[in-house]
């Protein structure tokens, strides 16, 4: 998982909606952002853990009440007022948008919040938005799964929680995830529970079940029918946009500051889409040389084999070039032989010629092995060129990827420079444009899922129609069930096997790396240990005797961090040398608010000269006490973007405070406009 973006809407201290927090990633791959206590860290933090796996960390409060104040009290009663937070990741080469929702209802004496809606959807590299088939939370749950969440995102003050005695159990189970365990443990249990239903017979469908089928499958044509009203309004819409959009363009051009921005711009979104249509047309073609001729690649052994038989009867004289069954045959129903001689039935030489009827036609196979071995050649020919065409289009692929990041980055810059832009008018018109886009995403990305719906539906009412036709069971069916029994306690047997050694093979990995980096923080001689069970423990040896160790407080956040990164370090490890087992990835994110302030100066130096390279990408949520000194050296020159969470506050006559950022200072704490208080996300802005 590469988080790529964040952006809320009255979640908590953030009215409204807040600009995109695009997080970095590559080389420079670490974000900063900057808030002091108050400021909304934490709910940043928590916005992660909220969308992904509706969590929240034990510094987050009142969980119940995460709709902002403002815009409950600026809403009418029983109003609505969303309240959502939005999260775009890419994993093996897709975007995903991830966001979750809910929303407050404002009575005379109460506000209610409603539960959360959970939304996801997935863009190719044709750039297209579609709902998947399968359950968000399952979507997730494969790339990174919620039982692992608190090693992805924590509070480094706290994270010594993931060591406490109470916490032990969690961490076994956890890990056992990580590395494959627990997937075998479910297929072990699974299989067990599948014995049970296959043992059962299937109900037959009564008239009263079609009835309500019938009625079902009524629900989801006018459903269906619904979405379709839906898009056209949608296209409609997304076509005003685009007017709009055109619109703005123009009059950028009508502006001699902006007109060679606008240009370029004009030219890079023309050159995206050569290069989207390109990709396309390249996926389309790998497509179709794998299905037309793929299969050469497979047929190399077997046709070395036919050689060799073809060969081997040739050398044992069973396939010469023979004579055919006609000609004899018109040899003896003429009863004359070529030569002359007289073929009379029951003569010697009537016999001599009857004999070549069994080894006559034997030519026709020698032709047949012919004609097989010429087609053999060819398919060896194509072999090469498959390849080549594979590389190709990979190639094509590939290099329009990086195009397309090219481009995506510099149209980025240049709507970074109009908004940015001294000229009012022309700043404004970019704000318009960025308006436009937005509205247009949100269609889009509506559209895309109602496409999905009504795809999704059809094939839910074509399930119904199947169903109601369906009478009776199938008599085979029972029988069919009893042979499954059998081998799912094979399956059972085999994977129980693969468990025990697996968990020892990695749990002696884990171990070993979690030592290393322990030792490359930790200046004190302790050894820490994974028991059978994946229990953390810290250990000393005296007097040639293992003892355990009563870690403090700093001990066991270095603990912690330790076996985060040998588990970052060892999954990844893992995940390429056994595909088939553990996570969906091996791409890991930390988000981590507070990085260790209670630490002494040499800790809080190692630990932040190690975080960056734990992990593939870098969260950090700080203070200004935090941040400044040690921290702020070592991580300084991993920064790829910087916020800052500027606080506006309601009481009268509050204390002002700011943060100077590459010579430029940032204001952390304001003075509110209203009677209000909220918080306002800024980006840091560098000149490379």
């Amino acid at each position: 998982m590469k988080l790529m973006s964040l952006k809320l809407c009255n979640f908590r201290q953030f009215y409204g909606k807040t600009p995109e927090i695009v997080l970095a990633n590559g080389e420079k791959n670490t974000t900063i952002v900057h808030g002091n206590n108050g400021a909304g860290k934490t709910t940043l933090l928590n916005a992660f853990t909220w969308v992904l796996y509706e969590k929240f960390s034990a510094a987050f409060a009142s969980e119940e009440r995460l709709v902002n104040k403002r815009a409950i009290a600026e809403a009418p009663l029983q109003e609505p007022v969303e309240c959502w937070a939005e999260i775009g990741f890419e994993h093996h080469n897709k975007r995903y948008q991830v966001k979750r929702l809910c929303r407050a209802y404002k009575t005379t004496t109460t506000i209610e919040q409603s539960p959360s809606e959970l939304y996801l959807q997935i863009a190719g590299d044709d750039g297209r938005w579609l709902l998947p088939q399968q359950l968000p939370e399952d979507i997730i749950g494969r790339i990174l799964p919620a039982s692992l969440h608190q090693y992805f995102f924590f509070d480094g003050e706290r994270i010594e929680q993931i060591v406490r005695s109470d916490k032990k159990s969690e961490i076994a189970e956890a890990t056992k995830t990580l590395l494959g365990v627990e997937v075998l443990n479910r297929s072990i249990k699974h299989l067990k529970e599948a014995k049970k239903s296959l043992e059962a017979e299937l109900a037959l469908i009564g008239d009263s079940q079609t009835k309500q089928l019938l009625k079902e499958k009524q629900q989801l044509e006018q459903q269906s029918k619904e979405l379709w009203e839906r898009q056209q309004e949608v296209e409609e819409e997304l076509a005003h946009q685009a007017q709009s959009k055109k619109t703005i363009g123009k009059r950028l051009l009508e502006y001699s500051g902006a007109q060679e921005l606008q240009q370029l711009r004009d030219e890079l979104e023309s050159q995206e889409k050569v290069i989207r249509q390109q990709l396309k047309e390249a996926k389309e073609t790998l497509k179709q040389a794998i299905s037309t001729k793929g299969y050469t690649v497979l047929l190399t052994k077997a046709t070395v084999q036919f050689r060799e038989i073809m060969d081997n009867l040739r050398q044992q004289g069973e396939l010469p070039i023979g004579i055919k069954r006609q000609f004899v045959r018109d040899l003896l129903h003429q009863q004359r032989c070529i030569c002359g001689t007289e073929l009379i039935a029951g003569t010697d030489v009537h016999q001599q010629v009857q004999s070549w009827m069994d080894r006559a036609g034997v030519a026709d196979v020698e032709e047949t092995a012919i004609r097989m071995n010429i087609q053999l050649d060819e398919l060896d020919k194509q072999i090469p060129d498959f390849w080549q065409e594979i590389d190709k289009q990979q190639g094509n692929i590939a290099q329009g990827r990086t195009e397309l990041s090219r481009i995506e980055t510099q149209l980025d810059d240049i709507n970074r420079k109009l908004r940015n832009f001294p000229d009012a008018d022309i700043s404004q018109l970019q704000k318009d444009l960025d308006e436009a886009e937005a509205i247009s995403q949100e269609f889009t990305l509506e559209k895309g899922a109602n496409q999905q719906q009504i795809e999704q539906l059809g094939a839910d009412i074509e399930a119904k129609i199947k169903q109601i036709a369906q009478h009776e069971m199938n008599s085979q069916k029972e029988a069919l069930a009893q042979r499954r029994i059998a081998a799912a306690q094979d399956a059972i047997e085999r994977l129980t096997q693969v468990r025990i050694r697996l968990n020892q093979q990695f749990r002696s990995s884990l171990e070993k790396r979690v030592q290393e980096i322990f030792a490359s923080i930790s200046f004190t001689p302790y050894i820490p240990k994974l028991t059978e069970t994946y229990e953390l423990q810290l250990t000393e040896h005296t007097a040639g005797t293992e003892t355990l160790v009563a870690a403090s407080t700093g001990e066991n956040q270095i603990l912690s961090l330790s076996f985060i990164g040998g588990i970052i370090d060892r999954v990844r490890e893992w995940i390429q040398e056994n595909a088939l087992m553990g996570l969906d990835s091996s791409t890991f994110p930390i988000v981590m608010d507070s990085p260790f302030g209670s630490l002494d100066e040499i800790y809080r130096r190692q630990i932040a000269k190690v975080l960056p390279n734990l992990a593939n990408q870098l969260v950090v949520l700080v203070t200004k006490t935090q941040w400044r000194g040690e921290v702020q050296e070592e991580i300084a020159k991993h920064i790829g973007r910087e916020y800052v969470l500027t606080y506006h506050s309601s009481k009268p006559d509050c204390e002002e405070d700011a943060i100077e950022l590459g010579g430029v200072y940032y204001p952390l704490v304001q003075q509110s406009c209203n009677q209000f208080e909220y918080t306002e996300i800024v980006e840091v802005e560098y000149d490379f």
